[in-house]
């Protein structure tokens, strides 16, 4: 299939239709601080926007997540103390009907190396509903990225809504020929993920995959790469 064509497939076939949960998504090895981070993250719904910005206010003084001035230790206290508070995700915002477009990427330093995923959630109009991203894990692959940036966006898009159509809008073949043309993963450790996409994908009636050329526009890409800048965080 040539970049930019959309192929209409069947559901995948699974045992059985698991229900999605709330539980925190399945995440490579990060560091200590990393792994705050992702847990913070994890309370909002892994609203990248949302999330920064909590963090942010909760640095004393004028420092931040990114903030060069913000020490490690100023960083913790301040994801610790998120971590035992009571954040909530941002209210949904109402989608225009039940068909949704699906962007997401993933990014990775060294292949492998501190790794990222994002997914950008609109409605069929292409309204931005979700920005997310989160890190992956401080020495995972591209395509270990790609896969966790697809399993968030389904996760989070059948957790706010209850869609009955979605384009999946992805430049990773790789996934493609695993979730959609039926191959067996072709990277090790893959497995969880790949298992929990056809268990999403089973929920949702009609869905659809947009291969992406390297040249088209992905919203994703900028939050995947902000979930790299976490995973390379240290101790």
């Amino acid at each position: 299939m040539r970049p930019g064509e959309e192929a209409e497939v069947p559901k995948p076939k699974v045992e059985e239709a698991d229900s999605v949960t709330d539980e925190p998504l399945p995440a490579e090895h990060l560091s200590p601080l990393a792994t705050l981070v992702d847990e913070v993250l994890g309370q909002v719904g892994y609203e990248m926007g949302a999330a920064t910005e909590a963090i942010d206010d909760a640095v004393p003084g004028y420092g931040g997540l990114f903030d060069p001035a913000t020490t490690s230790t100023e960083l913790r206290r301040a994801l610790e103390t998120l971590s035992e508070s009571e954040l909530t995700r941002p209210p949904a915002p109402e989608p225009t009907g039940d068909g949704f477009v699906l962007y997401v990427d993933g990014s990775s330093r060294g292949n492998p190396g501190p790794a990222g995923a994002g997914a950008v959630i609109m409605d069929a109009e292409e309204n931005q509903l979700a920005r997310l991203g989160r890190p992956v894990g401080s020495r995972a692959g591209n395509n270990t990225a790609e896969y966790v940036a697809l399993q968030l966006g389904l996760s989070e898009l059948l957790t706010r809504y209850e869609p009955h159509r979605v384009d999946v809008r992805i430049d990773s073949m790789t996934v493609i020929r695993d979730v959609w043309d039926g191959d067996d993963p072709t990277e090790p450790g893959v497995e969880t993920y790949s298992e929990a996409i056809a268990v999403a994908l089973s929920n949702i009636p009609e869905h659809r995959y947009t291969h992406l050329a390297d040249s088209d526009p992905n919203p994703a890409d900028a939050l995947a790469t902000v979930g790299a800048d976490i995973a390379a965080f240290g101790p």
